[in-house]
């Protein structure tokens, strides 16, 4: 069915039948808070129900391949790596925005789990390297297809211009806060 003829369909219906939540509870505030702007909700409240749904989504994907969300956060910073897909654990932090204590941790964890091992850093007799193991890498890779195939789902209501169109508003809207002070 085109685009074209789907809206208009829509334009038929009821205009009750286009409101989403967050239509709801706007005109709800508007109606309570009438003092106040409440249009910002119209954007970021959308934008945090989605990531409830992004976030069950991937949860399910990663237990799907025995992982938690952490441990995929790990082993996909080692996969970007490219080969030999290893890291020092200060890289780590970096890519994953935890404590040394918690990365140490995790490292632990996943050398358990004999998803990564350590070895000594050859140009620094002090440093260690982490790196995929075999299995590490199978269900890393495993984990990141479902996860794809579960994102491409989500977005399934947007055809490709608007998913372009989407995410550099979104890259605007977030610049400020990934830019490095």
């Amino acid at each position: 069915m085109s685009r074209q003829y789907t809206a208009s369909m829509t334009d038929a219906q009821d205009p009750q039948d286009n409101l989403d939540e967050v239509d709801r509870l706007v005109a709800a505030w508007r109606i309570e808070r009438p003092d106040l702007d409440v249009e910002p909700l119209q954007v970021l409240s959308r934008v945090s129900r989605l990531a409830k749904h992004l976030d069950r989504a991937r949860r399910a994907a990663f237990a799907e391949h025995d992982l938690e969300t952490w441990e995929f956060d790990v082993l996909t910073a080692l996969r970007r790596a490219g080969k030999p897909y290893e890291l020092s654990p200060g890289a780590l932090l970096r890519a994953t925005l935890v404590t040394s204590g918690t990365m140490t941790n995790r490292i632990d964890r996943l050398t358990q789990a004999g998803l990564v091992r350590r070895r000594p850093d050859p140009e620094d007799r002090r440093g260690v390297l982490v790196s995929l193991t075999d299995t590490g890498l199978e269900r890393v890779d495993a984990a990141f297809a479902d996860l794809l195939r579960r994102e491409h789902d989500l977005l399934a209501g947007l055809g490709d211009t608007d998913q372009r169109a989407l995410a550099s508003l979104l890259r605007t809207l977030l610049m400020p806060f990934d830019t490095p002070s």
